[in-house]
């Protein structure tokens, strides 16, 4: 098929004059059937969606009585689903095809279920066709929990004559002589690992260690080599910049002091029962890929406390003197490190923070006293999930005037202080042992990554209370 460039012809101003038909040849070898234009600027969620849309429109109109196949690929988490569904909601009637039914579990190789070679395509073709002849098909159903085929539906052929196959190898070049729209939706590796692993342990129950090592070792490499030189062959190229922790509920609410208070201050105020201990944490601070230091609001954390390590997904809002933090944690495993890097992970930065903590009987608020030890300050935190009594407690302690809505990375982005948490101190660095870890690759260059990380080994165990700490 010949390539398409985009018209110099093309209106701009509207949105919708953006669209132009442009012919292509059909079944016969007979330009009878068109296509769009190449749209060379990427497209939000939004106006990606408004154009596609209006792109189905005009190509049915067009082809009267001809059923239209459209394409939507994209690497894992970046919201196919999510654009097709809405697009479903939209436009009641369309068909659609998940890719994911056709994989055939008897081609996996070392569990890599992100293998084109997986996929049935006999199944699959033979059911586009059909389709497009104007009959029912029978699309396959997987169960991914099982790993294999346990059926079969009927998909019968769709009232408004569109047909969408979505997955991220829909744009292949086996599918794209029968595709007359093809959508590429991309968003970034940050947020969609976190909607990868959130996906998948809902869908197939996977540790979410385990999801992230099949994300670095198989996912992003294949990513590389095969679904991103397909998704340039798109007509409508969507950015879906769609944060995954918007939807979270129940964040924790904390207010922060560098003022200074004492460990009697903070037990009055909170009451006459509570407990009280010491911990220490180390944070690694994770740059995605990308992301500019200084300026980086989204870190990845990898966590140790008592010896267990945790991985970190948080986006930190403020309001007022307020940090708001809704968070998802994992329990991981310190080999993980190398799998985030092989996905473009930078280390930023390695914090310990020593802390006496103090919880009340119901465990409704934790007040930390924090010691950054790189930059020797203390900070008093108080942490919650109800708004009204965390602000109480920063009354009675008369912190009021004080706060300071920031992260410590944040604070420490402020100041210009990286270097100084970047330069470990010695005593830090004799609790941390430095390896030269050798980390799965990309085939992109057949090749392996190596690097030189941080692996801290041991610690003091203290008691452990489950709130954020910002």
């Amino acid at each position: 098929m010949r390539k398409l460039l985009p018209s110099p012809h093309r209106r701009t101003g509207l949105l919708k004059d953006q669209l132009q038909l442009v012919p292509r040849k059909g079944d016969g070898g007979r330009e009878d059937r068109y296509e769009i234009a190449p749209i060379s600027d990427p497209l939000s969620f939004d106006k990606g969606f408004f154009l596609f849309i209006r792109a189905c429109q005009l190509l049915t109109r067009k082809m009267e009585g001809v059923t239209i196949v459209v394409g939507v690929a994209g690497p894992s988490g970046a919201g196919k689903t999510v654009f097709t569904d809405k697009v479903a909601s939209f436009l009641p009637g369309i068909a659609i095809i998940c890719m994911d039914n056709y994989n055939d579990s008897s081609l996996v190789i070392d569990g890599n279920y992100d293998d084109p070679r997986i996929v049935d395509y006999e199944i699959l073709l033979d059911n586009i066709k059909s389709l497009r002849a104007g009959n029912s098909a029978d699309i396959p159903i997987y169960d991914f929990k099982l790993s294999r085929r346990v059926g079969y539906r009927r998909l019968e052929h769709p009232s408004t004559r569109i047909v969408i196959v979505e997955g991220i190898y829909a744009l292949c070049e086996k599918l794209r002589p029968f595709l007359d729209l093809r959508v590429s939706i991309t968003g970034g590796v940050h947020f969609d690992l976190v909607k990868r692993v959130l996906r998948d342990i809902n869908r197939s129950g996977q540790a979410p260690e385990d999801i992230i090592h099949q994300i670095s070792e198989t996912v992003y490499p294949m990513y590389k080599v095969f679904i991103e030189p397909d998704l340039a062959t798109a007509h409508i190229k969507v950015v879906n910049k769609f944060n995954p922790f918007s939807g979270f509920q129940s964040p924790t609410y904390i207010l922060k002091s560098s003022r200074h208070v004492t460990e009697e201050e903070i037990k009055a105020a909170i009451g006459s029962k509570f407990t009280e201990a010491t911990e220490d944490t180390y944070d690694i601070y994770l740059l995605p890929p990308g992301e500019d230091p200084e300026t980086c609001q989204s870190y990845l954390r990898m966590r140790n406390r008592d010896g267990r390590y945790s991985l970190i997904f948080e986006e930190l809002v403020t309001d007022e003197d307020f940090i708001i933090s809704p968070r998802i944690t994992f329990d991981v495993s310190v080999r993980l490190l190398g799998g985030l890097m092989a996905l473009g992970y930078e280390m930023a930065t390695i914090m310990k923070r020593s802390s006496r903590v103090f919880c009340d009987e119901t465990e409704k608020i934790v007040v930390k006293i924090d010691k950054l030890e790189q930059v020797q300050r203390k900070y008093v935190q108080i942490q919650g999930k109800d708004r009204s009594l965390v602000a109480d407690i920063g009354k009675k302690l008369g912190l009021e005037g004080s706060y300071i809505p920031r992260s410590y990375i944040e604070q420490i982005q402020l100041e210009k202080l990286t270097a100084e948490v970047v330069a470990l101190p010695e005593d830090l660095k004799n609790k941390l042992s430095l390896k030269t870890t050798t980390v799965p690759g990309s085939p992109v260059s057949s090749k392996t990554y190596s690097r030189r990380y941080e692996e801290i080994l041991v610690f003091p165990s203290s008691k452990t209370f489950f709130f954020s700490t910002a």
